[in-house]
């Protein structure tokens, strides 16, 4: 069967209560369908007025006078756009035999009848994190709803909404801009990046980093998944390599010394144990490097000429950029030091990390730095609009 895309929409209130990384969590762990590509938007007037419409067009016969759709479209009216901007929502794209279905299950169904606290199991997402509650005096009246995620029953509406979704999202920036800060200048806005090691295999860690990162407070304003050309992992960690050299050539190059000295039996003199101490530790520096270039853009630096370097390479990342008062240290205390086996515990490096570069996360060390790195991912550029695009013109 060939590959389909569906999607899950990732409502405001879920987003707005920080329960986005418990969502991707579930989902990433439990499906054999590949994220595409993910979006936080803020919709506006017409794209939620379409949206509905679809919903309640593509009602089903098992839905006895379109109930359910009619919930979801009310819903859908009433909170991704209110009070003039529309709300942070984000939007994951999913590709795989049957998508529908399969997203279809792990978000769960809408609950037709009151249920008993006992009965409700946590198995969807929606048994974890909606809402779906009916009045006492009249059991068919629901008096509050939040459905936690939205998502395609059937491939066919799967198709009508993503084409829906192509249209608003031309020209749209990546970056979220939907709410005036009383002082704009104590805000500040940082750089996430889950490294590629979390995407080898089908895991929870990445939804899991981004719900440790939520204890900040912050909001994430956009996010992306991105490849490393070689082009930019080598701007980007320019700068270590400098830093690599100071803080670990001297150590190893003196290591090297006394390992020679020790394996032949011989004192070197003042002027050659210089020379080894200068040239080992710079060599060995140089390698750290490469392997860094290597690990984030998947392209070793034997290929390195031979590769187009404005090409995205062959492992993947999420683009996440939070903002906030205080960003920067924030987020940088929730991800630890550098070296995992020196970073507290409850840390994401303390977590899930392995060693100084499989160290699972990186984030932005200052405002200055943020910006830099912003430019360089672009991350107010998002290519989820062509994946779909190249999805619906394949079909």
């Amino acid at each position: 069967m060939k590959d389909s895309l569906s999607y899950v929409l990732v409502t405001p209130y879920t987003v707005a209560k920080s329960r986005t990384g418990g969502v991707i969590a579930r989902l990433l762990s439990r499906l054999d369908l590949e994220l595409a590509g993910a979006q936080m938007i803020a919709p506006d007037e017409t794209f939620v007025a379409e949206y509905a419409r679809q919903i309640r067009a593509q009602a089903r016969p098992t839905d006895p006078g379109g109930k359910a759709a009619r919930l979801l479209s009310e819903y859908v009216e009433n909170n991704l756009y209110s009070g003039g901007r529309g709300h942070r929502t984000l939007l994951l794209i999913f590709r795989g035999e049957d998508p529908t279905a399969k997203l279809s299950r792990i978000c769960g169904a809408l609950y037709s009848e009151n249920r008993g606290i006992e009965s409700v199991t946590g198995e969807t997402i929606r048994d974890t994190y909606a809402d779906l509650i009916y009045s006492a005096d009249d059991p068919s009246r629901v008096t509050y709803f939040e459905p936690a995620v939205l998502t395609a029953r059937n491939q066919e509406s799967a198709d009508t909404n993503l084409t829906l979704f192509s249209r608003f999202l031309d020209g749209k920036e990546n970056v979220v801009h939907n709410i005036d800060y009383p002082d704009p200048s104590k805000i500040e806005q940082t750089l996430v990046i889950i490294k590629p090691d979390n995407w080898t295999y089908a895991s929870s860690k990445p939804g899991t980093i981004i719900d440790m990162f939520s204890r900040t407070g912050l909001r994430i304003v956009a996010t992306k998944l991105h490849r490393f050309s070689l082009a930019q992992v080598l701007s980007f960690y320019g700068s270590v390599k400098d830093a690599l050299k100071k803080k670990l050539a001297p150590s190893a190059g003196e290591r090297a010394k006394e390992l020679l000295e020790k394996e032949f039996s011989i004192t070197l003199n003042k002027d050659t144990g210089r020379t080894i101490v200068e040239q080992f530790g710079s060599a060995y520096a140089e390698q750290q490097f490469s392997q860094i270039i290597a690990f984030m853009s998947g392209i070793t630096e034997e290929t390195w000429p031979s590769v187009d370097k404005d090409k995205p390479g062959p492992v993947k990342c999420m683009l996440l950029l939070y903002e906030g008062e205080d960003a920067v240290n924030k987020i940088r205390e929730v991800l630890g030091p550098t070296d995992p086996l020196k970073a507290p515990g409850g840390t994401v490096r303390r977590d899930f990390g392995s060693n100084v570069m499989v160290n699972t996360a990186h984030a932005s060390d200052s405002a200055e730095n943020s910006r830099r790195e912003q430019n360089i991912v672009k991350i107010n550029e998002n290519s989820l609009k062509a994946v779909i695009d190249e999805y619906l013109t394949g079909k």
